[in-house]
């Protein structure tokens, strides 16, 4: 399979949709609404408007597709999304164009607004839901023939693996499913064996497998009542891009825990991989920028007197550099105002509380009303934080935090923010004890994510800010 080249004539056809649409489009006001307009005939040339359309109007189209995640998972598309996708983007991409570009010309009833709209939508949403139906129709194909297939393993060899695996394989149209191993539980589970499928070890072994065999969904084969054991290779399975999905028992599928995709799928529960939608993501990286640049255009004053007067205040720089952990697990620079003594950590990573000596007097101001993360607004920027997201922590705190809650690594799904939901509800923590209790905000943050949640939290926040409540 090659993603790039499946991309890459998805985003020719989109392009060549969009200029043929315009095109189109275009002679048709020049043939129909134009001599209406005008009351007589207008030669159909094409003048400097459609050339800059041409050229601009592909590419707006593009960053709408983009934005979606309209070349995302491009092996496991199927119709009837690529129906309802194509549908809504069309109907919001012509509605911007319609009042950016055509929503100022005369014309002679304003009914004639009605047909540009519907013409424009036609074209644009006939021309790229043919090809896309086409490109998509060719990959389901392939897919169903076995042609394509995606790296698949079983954890469980019982009879419950061998159920499954028999069934996958027996469907005349296949899932994608290319089975290359399993990898066993308890050890005494190797009915799958018997069918041919080699045992890949154990399933504590399973980032290993994942990354040898290039991996790309994993069927975990035990009964859902099994929580300790799922619960265990879930946490494996924690920050990876692979898909998963779990074999579920009569009480799964009554309590409506096993949802349908297809109609000649098997019945699996799959853990959805998305925490919000790609536009959503999209707007919420937009909006991150848009702020954080305003934010340090409109702060740069107050932020050059905070500068001031952490310099008078105490020897030492006056931003504080530290490296923190972010996204899949990257280190990055946080920069922050400094506002505690210099040198006030030369006995190691230490938190810091209400009462700590080590605070500066204009630190301690600066804490309480959180502006001594205003420099974060650039990390913001670089893309290595976002606005909300849960707080990065060092290495040496996320290693004691993991001991005692080894799901932490769910938080680094998502950008760290500047500021979250665990820490408008508890502030600076000041143990691991603390820390392991705002996780759980942290936690129902990611799982609840959405742009309403951050403009919640923003709101929050800034009032803790005007209150000077902060902890």
């Amino acid at each position: 399979m090659n993603r790039r080249r499946q991309v890459t004539l998805y985003v020719l056809a989109d392009l060549f949709s969009a200029a043929l649409a315009w095109t189109l489009f275009y002679l048709f006001r020049k043939a129909y609404l134009e001599p209406i307009k005008f009351g007589h005939n207008v030669p159909l040339e094409l003048d400097r408007n459609y050339y800059v359309g041409l050229l601009l109007i592909p590419l707006f189209w593009l960053g709408l597709y983009v934005a979606i995640g309209g070349y995302s998972n491009i092996f496991r598309r199927y119709r009837t999304k690529e129906l309802g996708q194509t549908l809504l983007i069309s109907v919001i991409g012509v509605v911007i164009i319609f009042f950016v570009l055509l929503l100022d010309d005369a014309v002679a009833s304003y009914h004639y607004y009605y047909r540009s709209f519907l013409a424009l939508f036609l074209l644009h949403f006939g021309f790229t839901f043919l090809f896309r139906f086409l490109l998509t129709s060719r990959t389901v194909r392939k897919v169903h023939d076995r042609r394509i297939g995606f790296n698949t393993v079983l954890v469980g060899g019982n009879e419950q693996a061998v159920s499954i695996y028999q069934e996958i394989e027996a469907m005349p149209k296949s899932p994608g499913n290319r089975f290359i191993g399993f990898l066993n539980v308890n050890g005494g589970d190797q009915q799958l064996a018997a069918q041919g499928i080699p045992c890949l070890g154990k399933w504590e072994s399973l980032d290993q497998v994942i990354r040898e065999h290039k991996v790309e969904e994993v069927i975990i084969a035990m009964e859902s009542s099994e929580h300790e054991h799922i619960a265990r290779v879930l946490y494996h399975l924690e920050g990876s891009t692979v898909r998963i999905k779990i074999i579920p028992d009569m009480y799964d599928i009554l309590s409506g825990s096993v949802k349908m995709t297809s109609i000649f799928g098997t019945p699996l529960i799959e853990v959805n991989p998305e925490i919000m939608p790609a536009w959503q993501f999209s707007i919420k990286r937009l909006v991150d920028i848009l702020i954080s640049s305003l934010a340090l255009f409109v702060l740069s004053v107050p932020m050059l007197i905070i500068a001031l007067l952490v310099k008078l205040s105490s020897p030492g720089p006056v931003f504080f550099r530290q490296q923190r952990i972010g996204r899949f697990g990257k280190p990055f620079e946080i920069i922050k105002f400094r506002s505690m003594y210099q040198d006030a950590e030369s006995g190691g990573p230490q938190l810091s509380s209400s009462t700590d000596p080590r605070i500066t007097p204009i630190g301690r101001l600066l804490r309480r009303t959180r502006l001594d993360e205003l420099p974060q607004f650039w990390n913001v920027i670089l893309g290595e934080m976002s606005l909300v997201g849960p707080r990065p922590e060092r290495q040496h705190f996320i290693d004691e935090i993991t001991k005692q809650a080894p799901h932490y690594k769910h938080l680094h799904k998502v950008r760290p923010g500047i500021t979250s939901w665990g820490q408008v509800k508890f502030g600076y923590a000041e143990n691991v004890e603390q820390m392991v209790r705002r996780l759980k905000y942290d936690i129902l943050y990611i799982e609840n994510m959405s742009l309403a949640v951050d403009l919640k939290i923003l709101a929050y926040t800034v009032l803790i800010i005007l209150k000077g409540d902060g902890k």
